[in-house]
């Protein structure tokens, strides 16, 4: 089940989703490759038009 929400996927659930540590693009995209100082989602809206397409939802620890 993806979970998105009206302004894309929830970077937070992707599995390609990290944080980086860098004070001035603290999230990153594994799938895509960059870091960002917003959510990576909202970068590829602005850049591309659509939505993410490279989300991939982590697996529930039970």
């Amino acid at each position: 089940m993806k979970q998105t929400t009206k302004s894309g996927p929830d970077c937070w659930a992707c599995v390609y989703f990290k944080i980086t540590h860098d004070r001035h693009r603290p999230y990153g995209c594994d799938a895509m490759g960059f870091k960002s100082k917003a959510l990576p989602s909202i970068e590829v809206i602005k850049a591309h038009g659509e939505h993410c397409l490279s989300f991939f939802p982590k697996q529930r620890k039970l």
